[in-house]
C-alpha cells in the first residue's frame, strides 16, 4: 500500500485532523496515523472507477440514498454483496410479502464434519433496505443485470472456524457481515430463522468492545441501534449522494482500523473482499460493460478495504477461489419478521420496526418513489417501478464534503407535539386494553417525561427510544399486571412486528402439494391464525386422505403446527371423527424446509424412517418405533419388512439392555396387532422373538450382576423371556437356555435378588412356600429390614414377567405392615413410597387392583376379616359334595357340545383329531342313597365283600 500524501481533495482535512491529533494526544504518530488513514481510505474508495456504494443493513438512510442514486445514474450492472448461489431465488421475492429470508439448506453433507449438519444460511430482506431497492430496480428495469459477487454458501462454512465444537445446528461459529450463530431472543416470531447462520449486507458495528461502550456512554444511549439512529441515520437521511458516500466510508474505515489485534474475522472479511473483486473483474472482462455504467453495492466496512485486489486498476493476481464441496444445497424462501432479524443480528428490540416506520415517513416527506417488484404483496403505498426520466448524472472530480459535514452543527428537528401527543394517547389506550390502570394523567406524564429524556440526551426532538423509556417509567412502574409489557406495547404502537409470508408460487413442490391436498377442508391455510378442521370420516369418506396427510404432518412438523384435538391413530385403530387445530401459515418455515427433503411428505417420512434405523445411534427400540410409524402412517408392507429386519439386526448387535423396557412394550404391541389383523406373523417378527430370546438369555447373567443395569431393565428382560416363551419355543428355541441363564445369575442388589427369586418360582425351581419363608426371614432380621423396600421393589417389577405373583406381593407387603413396629415402620414408609414411585410407577396399579380384590370392600367388614394367607379355608369333605352336583356341569358341557357338532368338528380338525361321536351316557346313579343302604346293613356288606375277595 502506498504512503498517504497530502495532495488531493482531502488534503486540507488530512492536515486538520493531524493537527488535532497532535494537540489532543501530544503526538501525531498513533492517533494521527489513524485519522489520516481514514481520510486516505475515503479518498481511495471515491477515486475508484467502479462506483462503490456503501450501505448499512436495514438502514432507511441507505435505502433513501440508494433510491436517489438509482434514479439519477440508472446503472446497467449492479454488483451486490450477497452469496452468489442465491441469485436464482431473488425473482421469487415478487410472490412474497416482506420481510422474508432467502435460505440455503443442506442436510446431506460432504466435506464437512458429519455432526455439523444440518447447515443453513439465511439472508433476510426488508423493504426499508438498500439491497431490496437494488434488487427491485435490477429485476424490474429492462436491460439491467444483477450480479451477486460474494462467496457461496458452501464457502461460508468452508471458511468458518472449526475449533469450536458444533452444536448440530449448522452454526459452528460461522458469521457473515455481523450475523450471529443463531437467535438470541425468545418468542415464536423471533425464532423464524431457527439456528441458521445469518448473512447481511453492510454490518456497521464497532468490533472493539471498549469503543462501543465509550460511544454508548457518551451518547447517553443504551444500545448501539439507538446510537446509530441518532448520530448517523438521522443526519444522513437528508444528505446528498457525495456526502453520504464519504461519511459511510469514513465510518467503515474507523471501525476497520479500531479493531482487536489478531482478529480471525478480519482475515475472512479480507478473503471475501478479494473474492468479490475477483468476481467483478471476471464479469467485466467477459461482458465488456463500461465500469462507469456499473454500481458496486457493499457494506461500508468493505468499501474501506485495503486488500491488494481492491480496484480495477490493481495489478495483483486474482484471488484463488477454492472449489465447492459435494454437499447438496437446497434453496428457498422462508418467512421472516422484524423480531427475527433483531434476534439474528443482535439489534435492539423494536429497532427494525422503528426503521420501517422511519422509512415510510421519509419516503412521504421527500416525495420519493421507491422501487418495488411487480406483484409484490405489501401493505404500504405502491411506488413507481422501472426507469424514470431523470436529469443526467453530473460527472467531475471528487470534492471534499466531509469537512463541512463534520464541522457543521447537526440540524435539530423541532418538537412535533402532534406526533408525540398521538403516541402518548395511543400507548395509554393500549395499556388499558392489556390490563394496566393507565389514565389521562399517565399520558401527560409520558409526554413530559419524553421531552425531559430527550433534553437530557441532547436531543431537541424525542425519538421513539425516548418515548418507550418514558412509557415504561410512567405506566409500568414496579408491577407488570398485563399480558404484554409496556415496551412491547410501544413496539406494536410504532409499527409492530411485521411478519413476512412466502407466496404459493414461491413455495417448494412439497408445500404446494400439501396445500392442494388439504383444500377439501375448505380452510385458508396460508393465514397465520389457528384454524379448526372437523372431519366426519363416516359421513365424508373422501376426507380420509386429508386425515392420513394430517397424521403424517403431525409426525414431521412441530407439535403446534398440526395438533389433534379429537381422534387418534394407533395400531389397528382409526377414529371415525377427528378435530384438528391447524397453524401451517404460522409454521410456514418448517413446511418449506420439509420441502428441501423430498417432493411429497410420504417420501420424506420414508427417508426419515430409514435414516432413523441406519444412523450410528440407531437402536432396536427406535427401529420398532419406526415400524409402528410405518404401519400407522404409510401403507407400505415392503418398508415395514425392511425396518423390521433392521430391528432384528440392531437387537442382535446390542451389548446393553438399557432399552429393554421400550423393546418389550413395542414388540408386545406389534405382536398383538399382527395377531388381530394378519393370518400369520411376518417373518421379521418371528426372527425378532427368537433373536431376542437367545440374546436376553445370553445377557441375563451379566446384566443382573452389573451395578449400572437398573431393576427396571432386568425386569423387562425377564418379561420378554417369560411372556414370549411360548412363541419362542414354538419357533424352535430351547427352554434350557433360560434355565441355564437363571441358574448362572448371582445378583447382589436386593431388588435384583427378588427378581431372581420370582424367575426361579416361575420356572418351578422355588415353591411359593419357600419364597414365603425367605421373606419371613428377611422381616425377622433387623439388619435387613431397612433394605426390605428394595426387595419389595424387585417383587413389584417381577409382576412384569410373573404376573401371578401379585397376591404374594400384596401378602408380603401386608405382612410387613403388620409385623414391623412403629419405630421401624414410620422411617421405612417414605423409603418404600419413593422406591415404588421411582422404580415401578406403571406396575403399582396392578398391585392396587390385586389389593382391592384381596381386602374387604366395606370398612365395617375389616374388623372381622381374616387374611387368606393367615387362615386359608379348609377344604370340604368329599362326602359333603354330592356326586350329582359334580356331574351336572359336566353333563351340561356335553349337551352344549352335542348341540353344536359343526363347531366341535372344526376345532377337532384344526387340532388334527378325527374322532367319532358317541352317545351320551345315562344319568349317573344317586350314590348317596347306595351309601346309606350299605351303612344301614353292615353285615350284608361284609358278606358281599368276602365273596368278592375285597
Amino acid at each position: 500500500m502506498t504512503a498517504p500524501t497530502v495532495a488531493g481533495p482531502f488534503g486540507a482535512l488530512r492536515e486538520q485532523l493531524s493537527d488535532a491529533a497532535a494537540a489532543f494526544a501530544g503526538s501525531a504518530d498513533a492517533l494521527g496515523a489513524i485519522l489520516a488513514g481514514m481520510v486516505d481510505d475515503v479518498d481511495r474508495a471515491l477515486g475508484e472507477r467502479l462506483e462503490i456504494f456503501p450501505v448499512c443493513h436495514h438502514s432507511p438512510a441507505s435505502a433513501l440514498a440508494m433510491v436517489r442514486r438509482l434514479r439519477a445514474k440508472q446503472p446497467r450492472v449492479i454488483y451486490l454483496e450477497l452469496c452468489e448461489d442465491l441469485q436464482p431465488l431473488l425473482g421469487e421475492l415478487r410472490n412474497c410479502r416482506l420481510p422474508v429470508a432467502v435460505q440455503a439448506f443442506a442436510s446431506e453433507l460432504s466435506g464437512f464434519p458429519a455432526d455439523a449438519g444440518p447447515l443453513s444460511v439465511v439472508a433476510p430482506v426488508t423493504e426499508a433496505s438498500a439491497e431490496y431497492q437494488a434488487i427491485a430496480y435490477a429485476l424490474e428495469t429492462p436491460g439491467v443485470e444483477l450480479v451477486l459477487v460474494d462467496r457461496s454458501t458452501d464457502h461460508v462454512f468452508q471458511w468458518s472456524p472449526r475449533d469450536r465444537p458444533s452444536d448440530g445446528s449448522g452454526t459452528a461459529g460461522a458469521t457473515d457481515g455481523g450475523g450471529t450463530a443463531g437467535p438470541t431472543a425468545t418468542g415464536e416470531e423471533s425464532g423464524l430463522h431457527g439456528d441458521a447462520v445469518g448473512v447481511e449486507i453492510g454490518d456497521l458495528r464497532p468490533r472493539f468492545a471498549e469503543l462501543e461502550a465509550y460511544l454508548l456512554h457518551h451518547g447517553k444511549v443504551r444500545h448501539w441501534s439507538e446510537w446509530w439512529d441518532q448520530y448517523v441515520e438521522r443526519p444522513l437521511a437528508d444528505a446528498d449522494h457525495d456526502t453520504y458516500r464519504q461519511v459511510m466510508v469514513l465510518i467503515g474505515s474507523l471501525f476497520r482500523r479500531l479493531r482487536p489485534a489478531g482478529e480471525d474475522r478480519l482475515d475472512r472479511d479480507e478473503d471475501r473482499e478479494r473474492y468479490m473483486w475477483t468476481r467483478m473483474r471476471q464479469h467485466l472482462a467477459t461482458s465488456g460493460v463500461d465500469p462507469a455504467d456499473c454500481l458496486y453495492v457493499c457494506g461500508a466496512f468493505h468499501a474501506a478495504s485495503r486488500v491488494e485486489q481492491f480496484g480495477l486498476g490493481s495489478t495483483a493476481p486474482d484471488f484463488e477461489i477454492t472449489p465447492r464441496t459435494d454437499t447438496r444445497w437446497r434453496y428457498g424462501l422462508i418467512p421472516s419478521s422484524h423480531s427475527a432479524i433483531e434476534a439474528q443480528f443482535g439489534l435492539a428490540p423494536g429497532s427494525v420496526s422503528i426503521a420501517a416506520a422511519t422509512w415510510t415517513k421519509a419516503v412521504s416527506r421527500h416525495n420519493l418513489s421507491p422501487y418495488r417488484l411487480d406483484g409484490q404483496r405489501t401493505g404500504t403505498s405502491r411506488g413507481r417501478r422501472g426507469r424514470a426520466p431523470t436529469a443526467p448524472v453530473p460527472t467531475g472530480p471528487v470534492s471534499d464534503r466531509l469537512t463541512g459535514f463534520l464541522a457543521a452543527a447537526p440540524d435539530l428537528d423541532g418538537l412535533d407535539e402532534a406526533e408525540l401527543r398521538g403516541w402518548c394517547v395511543d400507548i395509554v389506550r393500549l395499556a388499558r386494553r392489556n390490563g394496566y390502570l393507565a389514565s389521562t394523567a399517565d399520558a401527560i406524564a409520558v409526554f413530559e417525561t419524553s421531552v425531559l429524556l430527550a433534553g437530557m440526551r441532547n436531543r431537541a426532538r424525542p425519538t421513539p427510544y425516548d418515548f418507550a423509556d418514558a412509557a415504561v417509567t410512567c405506566i409500568e412502574k414496579d408491577v407488570v399486571p398485563g399480558r404484554r409489557d409496556v415496551r412491547r406495547l410501544c413496539e406494536i404502537l410504532l409499527g409492530g412486528d411485521r411478519i413476512g409470508q412466502v407466496g404459493y408460487d414461491a413455495l417448494p413442490p412439497l408445500a404446494r402439494d400439501v396445500l392442494d391436498r388439504l383444500q377439501p377442508l375448505g380452510l385458508a391455510l396460508e393465514k397465520r391464525t389457528v384454524q379448526r378442521a372437523l372431519l366426519d370420516l363416516a359421513a365424508q369418506p373422501e376426507l380420509g386422505r386429508c386425515s392420513d396427510l394430517l397424521w403424517i404432518l403431525r409426525h414431521l412438523l412441530p407439535p403446534a403446527a398440526v395438533r389433534p384435538i379429537m381422534g387418534e391413530r394407533r395400531l389397528g385403530h382409526r377414529s371415525v371423527q377427528e378435530s384438528w387445530d391447524l397453524a401451517l401459515g404460522r409454521h410456514q418455515r418448517a413446511l418449506i424446509e420439509l420441502g428441501y427433503e423430498g417432493v411429497t411428505v410420504e417420501q420424506v417420512l420414508e427417508q426419515r424412517l430409514r435414516r432413523a434405523v441406519r444412523g450410528p445411534d440407531a437402536t432396536a427400540a427406535g427401529a420398532l418405533a419406526a415400524v409402528e410409524d410405518a404401519i400407522r402412517l404409510l401403507d407400505s408392507p415392503r418398508l415395514v419388512d425392511e425396518l423390521g429386519a433392521r430391528a432384528v439386526d440392531l437387537l442382535a448387535a446390542e451389548r446393553t439392555v438399557d432399552d429393554a423396557p421400550d423393546v418389550l412394550r413395542r414388540i408386545r404391541r406389534l405382536l398383538a396387532h399382527y395377531r388381530a389383523s394378519a393370518p400369520t406373523l411376518p417373518s421379521w417378527c418371528a426372527a425378532f422373538v427368537t433373536t431376542g430370546y437367545a440374546h436376553y438369555c445370553t445377557l441375563l447373567p451379566t446384566a443382573i450382576a452389573a451395578e449400572e443395569t437398573g431393576v427396571r431393565q432386568v425386569g423387562a428382560m425377564l418379561g420378554f423371556l417369560f411372556s414370549m416363551e411360548g412363541l419362542a419355543l414354538s419357533l424352535g428355541c430351547d427352554r434350557s437356555q433360560l434355565e441355564l441363564a437363571v441358574g448362572q445369575s448371582h445378583p447382589t442388589a436386593p431388588a435384583k435378588v427378588a427378581l431372581l427369586w420370582a424367575a426361579r418360582h416361575q420356572l418351578g425351581l422355588l415353591p411359593l412356600a419357600e419364597l414365603r419363608a425367605r421373606c419371613a426371614e428377611l422381616l425377622a432380621n433387623p439388619l435387613v429390614v431397612p433394605a426390605f423396600p428394595q426387595y419389595l421393589a424387585g417383587f413389584v417389577h417381577a409382576l412384569e414377567p410373573v404376573p401371578t405373583l401379585a397376591p404374594f406381593v400384596v401378602e408380603t407387603m401386608s405382612t410387613a405392615f403388620a409385623r414391623l413396629p412403629d419405630p421401624v415402620l414410620l422411617p421405612w414408609l417414605p423409603t418404600l413410597i419413593t422406591t415404588l414411585r421411582d422404580q415401578g410407577p406403571e406396575l403399582v396399579p396392578l398391585l392396587i387392583r390385586e389389593a382391592g380384590r384381596t381386602f374387604p370392600e366395606a370398612l365395617p367388614e375389616l374388623d372381622s376379616w381374616v387374611p387368606p394367607w393367615v387362615a386359608p379355608p379348609s377344604p370340604a369333605p368329599p362326602s359333603a359334595v354330592p356326586a350329582a352336583a359334580v356331574s351336572v356341569p359336566r353333563r351340561r358341557v356335553g349337551v352344549l357340545l352335542a348341540a353344536h357338532p359343526e363347531a366341535v368338528d372344526a376345532v377337532a380338525a384344526l387340532l388334527g383329531h378325527d374322532g367319532r361321536w358317541q352317545p351320551m351316557p345315562d344319568p349317573p346313579v344317586d350314590r348317596s342313597r347306595a351309601s346309606a343302604l350299605l351303612t344301614g346293613h353292615p353285615e350284608t356288606a361284609a358278606a358281599v365283600s368276602v365273596l368278592l375277595g375285597v
